[in-house]
């Protein structure tokens, strides 16, 4: 009598299960003789698989060329490519935005090759009369201190350390008995040769340093207000 719980072979249950059973054998392209596998190759390049269209479910992008066949191209290709693209570019279509642009200024790389005297100036002109910001948009509550409003008091803090507070001793107090400070000799520290011979050098080296960094600094004010007179002179004798 056969069980209640039993699957009939040709239910959709017994069909999903044979359907969904993993294979973990090894591809029949490893076990292929070399000659089939030769004719399928041949086959494939003179006379390839009609396969159906790609339904696509999501919008192309456009990506150009891909990087293989830019490396396949021949040197001159290149040439001529870059040529035409100096001589009439390409017109592209508008960007397309999914997000709101942010104005971040001028780039970090613009401002590096700027001369150094363009920074200086604009310094000073922001210095003399700086540029009006829209108001700053918060996003978030300012926080309340509880106390009066327009005072902020904070509590030292001392006052919120946590455990036991400490004292340490005092130090104990030497006291000399029939002995007076006339009567103990001053000993005088003995210093080392060698050890006073190469402070000696350091001392010298030292002062030969600085004495160079103030002709180097003499040096460089000297140029730097020679180009900023040169510079304000060519803006007037134009």
């Amino acid at each position: 009598m056969p069980s209640q719980n039993a699957i009939p072979p040709g239910s959709s249950e017994n069909n999903a299960q044979e359907t969904y059973t993993l294979d973990f054998s090894p591809p029949e392209s490893l076990t292929r003789p070399l000659w089939k596998s030769l004719l399928g190759n041949l086959r494939d390049k003179f006379s390839p698989e009609t396969l159906p269209p790609l339904v696509l479910t999501s919008r192309p992008v456009d990506t150009g060329m891909l990087a293989g066949d830019l490396l396949s191209m021949p040197w001159y290709r290149t040439i001529f490519t870059n040529l035409g693209d100096v001589i009439s570019p390409e017109t592209l279509p508008a960007l397309q935005l999914e997000s709101r642009p942010v104005e971040l200024g001028e780039l970090i790389g613009d401002q590096l090759n700027h001369m150094w005297w363009t920074s200086l100036l604009r310094s000073l002109a922001d210095a003399a009369a700086p540029e009006r910001q829209t108001p700053l948009q918060l996003t978030s509550m300012p926080a309340d201190p509880g106390f009066t409003p327009g005072f902020l008091l904070l509590v030292h803090w001392s006052s919120v350390i946590s455990g036991p507070k400490a004292l340490l001793p005092a130090k104990p107090k030497l006291t000399y008995a029939g002995l007076s400070r006339t009567n103990i000799p001053d000993a005088k520290p003995q210093v080392d040769p060698g050890e006073l011979e190469f402070i000696q050098g350091l001392e010298i080296d030292l002062k030969r340093d600085l004495r160079r960094s103030r002709f180097r600094r003499r040096i460089w004010f000297t140029l730097a207000t020679a180009q900023v007179a040169l510079l304000v002179a060519g803006f007037f004798w134009k």
